[in-house]
């Protein structure tokens, strides 16, 4: 049965919801060598933060650590990098790969230098460990920017609950942190489910990740 979404109302910036970012994007990233303490740290914290946004985090943690770093990388790599509909990049929910997706990168730079955050060369600004870093850092623009990507984030969540991926759980962790969805938020949410993103494939270069670029054609540049 399709989860509902029945999320906690947070209209404005509460003293916890930095260390929930914090944590959500720690645990966002790839399982590398630091991971085991990323759990460990979330374990600690979760105890702490509203029933709607701990417990969930706590369940993700349970099954990240019966799973195992090395299995949980797999996973990872099988659920964000091969396949589209659990994209972590909340851009490509409204624009898909299109020029408009292209701007909305740049504006999001352009939200974090205001801010004086920089990225490094290797980070796209619209993945979400990225935006729940910043919003960590900036809770109040953080709100805003997380809150204007609400319909791609909780397609992402519905995508990886349809899957029983491992991160349906922070997801919805991420989801009870945000307002309560309103009525014409369920119906973009609705429309992107039944549309899909825009299919118009040019204009990101350089900051589209290959994997959501087009193919190149037979005998073209590879």
């Amino acid at each position: 049965m399709r989860n509902k979404l029945r999320l906690r109302p947070a209209q404005r910036v509460h003293p916890w919801h930095g260390y929930a970012w914090q944590i959500q994007s720690l645990l966002l990233g790839y399982p590398g060598e630091e991971y085991t303490g990323h759990l460990s740290l979330a374990r600690r914290t979760a105890p702490a933060l509203p029933a709607e946004v701990g417990e969930p985090l706590l369940r993700f943690v349970g099954r990240a650590e019966e799973a195992g770093t090395e299995a949980l990388a797999a996973a990872y790599v099988a659920t964000f990098d091969h396949r589209k509909r659990c994209c972590p990049y909340l851009t490509y929910y409204a624009h898909g790969d299109t020029r408009k997706r292209g701007l909305a990168l740049v504006r999001l730079k352009q939200t974090y230098a205001r801010a004086g955050w920089r990225l490094t060369d290797d980070e796209l600004p619209d993945h979400l460990a990225v935006v729940l870093e910043f919003a960590a850092a900036d809770p109040a623009t953080g709100l805003r920017l997380l809150t204007e990507h609400r319909a791609g984030l909780e397609l992402l969540r519905l995508a990886l609950h349809d899957d029983h991926a491992p991160w349906a759980d922070l997801l919805s962790s991420v989801s009870a942190t945000l307002p309560a969805l309103a009525g014409d938020e369920r119906d973009a949410v609705a429309r992107l489910a039944a549309e899909g993103p825009p299919e118009e494939q040019v204009g990101l270069d350089p900051y589209a990740p290959p994997q959501y670029m087009p193919a190149p054609s037979a005998g073209g540049p590879r």
